[in-house]
């Protein structure tokens, strides 16, 4: 049985979904960031990055968003969550994925997780990241919008292991400043997605824990 390890609110979400998706056999365990549960030395044991998600499988333990849905993806082929038979096709959905992994997400992290790369006690470098934000994730999903999404899914006419990903993160956008007027595919999607019954289904499960 796959154990996934998450926090509610954050990208752990995706692979949660996809995990529905897919029909896994799997268990969660809930990490509390307000007690600082991901720097537990039980949780670093499992993950020595010190954040979530990380998901348990019987060959080791994975952690990064990309590959725990990549796996998910081809270890239920059937499902068909990605094109595992094209190779550029899959590569695409991978270099989709990369982006919201190494770009999209550290532009939102710098809203909450400024100590990440600046001191801690550098209120004024801080404040400065703060106020970048909405413009950097702004810019982030207007390309999206107007460079990568294809419709009605984000490669196209098939759900992928792209469209959870993109949902997760899509979550945070009023929070980060983001005008929705300006990504009307994007908001559609958010909209579209949040009323599948296995997005509701992982929801429910990471907001009851």
């Amino acid at each position: 049985m796959l154990k996934l390890y998450y926090a509610a609110h954050t990208c752990s979400l995706a692979t949660h979904i996809a995990l529905e998706d897919v029909g896994a056999d799997y268990s969660t365990v809930r990490i509390s960031f307000a007690a600082n549960q991901q720097q537990s030395p039980d949780y670093l044991k499992v993950n020595p990055k010190g954040r979530v998600p990380a998901l348990v499988t019987d060959r080791g333990i994975l952690t990064e968003t990309p590959a725990m849905l990549a796996f998910v993806a081809q270890s239920f082929p059937a499902t068909q969550l990605a094109p595992l038979d094209d190779p550029f096709a899959f590569a695409e959905v991978q270099a989709f994925n990369s982006y919201l992994c190494s770009s999209l997400h550290i532009a939102h992290a710098h809203r909450m997780r400024g100590y990440r790369w600046v001191d801690a006690d550098d209120a004024a470098a801080i404040a400065a990241m703060q106020r970048k934000v909405p413009q950097s994730v702004t810019a982030g999903f207007e390309q999206i919008e107007h460079d990568m999404f294809k419709g009605p899914w984000v490669m196209g006419e098939r759900y992928t292991i792209c469209d959870p990903y993109l949902f997760t993160l899509a979550q945070w956008l009023e929070a980060d400043g983001v005008d929705l007027a300006r990504i009307p595919k994007i908001v559609d999607h958010r909209r579209r997605m949040s009323e599948r019954p296995n997005v509701k289904k992982a929801i429910a499960q990471e907001l009851a824990q």
